[in-house]
């Protein structure tokens, strides 16, 4: 199991030296809105309004100053930024022919998010134990994998959907290794996950290239197609689907390789085929709640473009780019949550019933 964690990490800051790019920009400072003032003025026929903020400047060779920037207001409550008293905020900082510009990027959220991950990780420990600190370790290490490894190899031109169950893989198996342990349990958890994962992958291009989907589905992948238009934009929904379902499936296939292999330690003349049995007995139960889990996610994510489709044709509606790409993405998720009880419950009473123990480890 070391060698094993040992390897991986090898391999993780190999690829991550490979594909990293050094930061091409100044990095962004944090401020505090001392004062703020609303000010109108005309634009052609016009009369617009703007914050005129006083920030003063909380890190970076700057800090301690005190800047005054212009924040624009157009109405839009999707692009304004709503400045006050007492805020921090996250400016954008340019070189301009030798002089630093500011700019307000938007508000300062990450406080939010550091209580709640503290309060996840809190509960996850206290809660699961061991098993609860190495399901975080594996958490850390899929985010690493995919801000890290994944992203910079899509954007060096490498395949996305090779290079997306290339992630996948380690992954899985960093994941479920670490969680189950290295035995037959965790073998057979990973080898299902593995095939319904590539079986998800198919699906994903067959989808994608009978519906006719541009990957272009949001503001997001258009500021991207403008920064990077090389990019395979199929490939790259091809790969989001594939990783949305990467949880669930695992979820899954350590379930019913759990399942077997207990029921195979309470009683070892089950055969191969009663194991089969109980598996699939037991997956089927998983697979009403997992796959209803899936979909309300991304009815959950998908809630605002719902709510557009009262105002719209529902023929017009069910056919746009975006709504098919969610709908694709929701089913797929489902189909390989189906698909993954089967193919594990097979491969699992196969190798914990026949395959000898691992040598000097339990299963």
């Amino acid at each position: 199991m070391k060698q094993a964690i040992i390897l991986f990490f090898t391999l993780f800051c190999f690829i991550t030296s490979v594909f990293a790019d050094e930061p091409q920009v100044l990095p962004a400072q944090t401020g505090f809105v001392q004062k703020v003032e609303y000010v109108d003025f005309v634009s052609g026929e016009d009369i617009q309004t703007k914050q005129v903020a006083e920030i003063k400047l909380l890190n970076g060779v700057t800090k301690g100053e005190t800047i005054v920037i212009d924040n624009m207001l157009s109405g839009n409550p999707y692009y304004d930024i709503n400045l006050k008293k007492g805020a921090k905020v996250i400016l954008h900082v340019e070189n301009d022919n030798g002089e630093i510009v500011y700019s307000i990027q938007d508000i300062k959220r990450s406080g939010v998010l550091l209580w709640l991950s503290l309060l996840f990780c809190g509960l996850l420990i206290y809660v699961g134990k061991q098993k609860g600190l190495y399901s975080l370790v594996s958490i850390i290490l899929t985010c690493m994998l995919i801000y890290w490894v994944l992203s910079p190899m899509i954007l060096f031109g490498i395949n996305s959907v090779f290079a997306t169950i290339l992630i996948c893989l380690f992954s899985t198996a960093v994941t479920l290794y670490l969680v189950g342990g290295f035995n037959k349990k965790s073998t057979s958890a990973v080898l299902g996950c593995i095939l319904s994962l590539i079986f998800a992958g198919f699906l994903s291009f067959i989808t994608v290239k009978i519906a006719h989907l541009t990957g272009l589905t949001n503001e997001n992948s258009i500021f991207l197609y403008s920064a990077h238009p090389e990019l395979n934009f199929v490939y790259i929904t091809i790969s989001m689907m594939i990783l949305a379902t990467l949880g669930a499936v695992m979820d899954v296939g350590m379930s019913i390789a759990s399942t077997i292999n207990e029921i195979h330690k309470v009683d070892r003349t089950k055969t191969v085929r009663e194991l089969f049995v109980c598996g699939m007995n037991v997956g089927r139960d998983i697979i009403g709640t997992m796959a209803n889990t899936l979909i309300l996610v991304y009815i959950g994510g998908s809630l605002p473009l719902l709510l557009l489709a009262s105002n719209i044709d529902f023929q017009k509606f069910i056919n746009l780019n975006q709504v098919v790409t969610e709908i694709s993405s929701a089913l797929i998720g489902s189909i390989a949550i189906v698909i993954c009880v089967p193919i594990t419950a097979f491969v699992a009473s196969e190798l914990i019933k026949n395959i000898p123990d691992f040598s000097g480890l339990d299963n």
